[in-house]
This record gives structure tokens, C-alpha cells and sequence, in this order.
């Protein structure tokens, strides 16, 4: 899974002296928070989010006895005043797993993507990545979760899923993920059935124990000896 697959490429910019106004404007019409700032060429030089506009208005600013002059001092902020100068960027080659960890990292909610020439492809935000994780885990389809701890070892993933195709039953996805006890790992095949009382007794019958998926958690780290 690639950037350039799943990011945005019907990009909404703004100019640098462009007023915050306007700026506001545009992410109002588009339903957006992110305005990449570019120049000619579409040479990317910022990025100005709902937040810069937020924080450049004054908190009293509808209240005011006198709006129409404070609208007006503030319409001559311009974008540059307040955008993020030489913002983060991702490339159309890196992966989706790259652009999780950068928004894990970086704690932004959108990546400009960018050529090796700096010039904006497009736009990766949160909301792309939960569309294309759909996507993938297959979880836009009715199904059910369930969760199997297995032992770290070669060959159990294939005889989980061996035992499920045997009953003719369709995989949405299966996530493999730690687990709390050293030596297990925790096994999420998605089901595309509602029935799913005959598989799992199949897979308890063949050592394995299967647990509420409620009661996993990502964050849980392995227990010390």
C-alpha cells in the first residue's frame, strides 16, 4: 500500500497573501482543516490548518462592540503569517505503514505529499488512512472479529486459516498482533459470516484459547518474570 494510492490528489491550496478570511473560507466550503500554501509551479512552501486560523482570531472577535474594525485589522494577516513554514511531507513512494508511524511521531492530522522536486501530489490526512484501512481489513462488510492466542511459533497462522476455508467461510482480513504473555501472539481473523459459534468451538477444539477482542488492547506490554 502506497501514498500515491491513497492519498488525495484533488487538492484545495492557497497563496501565501492570501487573508486568513479566506483561508477560513475555503475550508469551510470544502470541509477540510489542511491548506497546503504553494507558489508557482505548485512548489510547496507551507501549510496552514483550522487551528492557525483559530488561534489568529481574537476569542472575542463576534462580541466585539466595534466588528467591523476588528474584522478588518485581522483581514490584514495574511497566510504567511501564520502557516507552518516547511511543513512535513511524505513521498508518493512510501508506504502507509510509513505515513501511520510519521502520525504517530508528528502528531499532525494531514501530510502534504511531494515530488523529489518538492512540488504538492496531493494531500494524506487521517481520514484517508481510516478509508483505505477499511478498505483493507475488509471491515466495511458485515462480519465478525475474533480473537485467538496462539504460540510464537512457524505455521500457526496457515493451520488457523486452513481450519476456517475448510468451512467454507470468507476472510476479511486477518491481523496478527503481540500479546501480553511472552512466546503468544494474538490472532484477529475478520469473518464475513455472523455465524460463527461451530468455527470457534472447531478452533478451541484444536488447543487454541480465544479471547473477547474487547479485552485486548494495543498498549498492553508483556508482563515482567
Amino acid at each position: 500500500m502506497f501514498v500515491g494510492k491513497s492519498m488525495t490528489t484533488k487538492v484545495v491550496t492557497i497563496d501565501k497573501n492570501a487573508d486568513i478570511f479566506e483561508a477560513h473560507k475555503k475550508m469551510t466550503e470544502h470541509n477540510i482543516r489542511h491548506l497546503p500554501v504553494v507558489e508557482e509551479d505548485n512548489f510547496l512552501i507551507g501549510i496552514v490548518t483550522d487551528r492557525d486560523i483559530r488561534s489568529a482570531l481574537p476569542y472575542d472577535l463576534f462580541k466585539s462592540d466595534d466588528y467591523a474594525k476588528e474584522q478588518e485589522k485581522i483581514s490584514e494577516l495574511k497566510v504567511k503569517d501564520v502557516m507552518t513554514k516547511d511543513p512535513f511531507t511524505i513521498s508518493p513512494s512510501n508506504t502507509i505503514g510509513d505515513a501511520l508511524l510519521l502520525v504517530q511521531g508528528k502528531r499532525v492530522g494531514a501530510f502534504p505529499v511531494v515530488d523529489e522536486k518538492g512540488k504538492l501530489k496531493g494531500i494524506l490526512s487521517v481520514r484517508d488512512l481510516i478509508r483505505t484501512f477499511i478498505n483493507v481489513l475488509g471491515i466495511g462488510e458485515p462480519g465478525t472479529l475474533i480473537c485467538l492466542l496462539v504460540e510464537e511459533e512457524v505455521g500457526q497462522l496457515k493451520k488457523i486459516v486452513d481450519a476456517i476455508t475448510e468451512e467454507k467461510i470468507s476472510f476479511g482480513s486477518v491481523l496478527v498482533a503481540r500479546y501480553w504473555e511472552e512466546g503468544k501472539r494474538a490472532v484477529f481473523p475478520y469473518l464475513l459470516t455472523q455465524n460463527v459459534v461451530y468455527i470457534k468451538r472447531k478452533l478451541k477444539d484444536m488447543g487454541y484459547t480465544l479471547v473477547d477482542p474487547m479485552e485486548w488492547y494495543l498498549d498492553q506490554l508483556p508482563k515482567n518474570e
